[in-house]
């Protein structure tokens, strides 16, 4: 079973920042892409940036656009989500999750593999 690994969540003030890493080692696939998704309590999960494992390509959900910034290595083994000038509404638990296909758009039904998620709390 495919499990990837998430780690840097934790708390933080509006305007401040965090770095998610995603250990996505065991994703050996040759293709397809790596994605960050958030769930609120009392919320659905929602697709947060995804880029492809061997192009730089990305997308973003517009509610990050501009402060939210996905990357990885060049290997594909290791994902990351820089966040900056978080927000109250930014707090969220936070999932690594890969998928062969369905790349084209951010949907969570579309991802094959999906982490534990670690969770991001941002106060006032």
């Amino acid at each position: 079973q495919v499990q990837l690994e998430e780690s840097g969540g934790g708390s933080v003030q509006a305007g401040g920042s965090l770095r998610l890493s995603c250990d996505a080692s065991a994703y050996t696939s040759d293709g397809g892409c790596m994605a960050w998704f958030r769930q609120a309590p009392g919320k659905e999960r929602e697709g947060v940036a995804r880029i492809y494992k061997l192009s730089p390509q990305t997308i973003y959900a517009d509610s990050v656009k501009g402060r939210f910034t996905i990357s990885r290595d060049n290997a594909g083994k290791m994902v990351y989500l820089q966040m900056n000038s978080l927000k109250v509404e930014d707090t969220a638990t936070y999932y690594c999750a890969a998928t062969r296909v369905g790349c084209h758009r951010l949907v969570e039904r579309d991802y094959e593999y999906w982490g534990q998620g670690t969770q991001v709390t941002v106060s006032s």
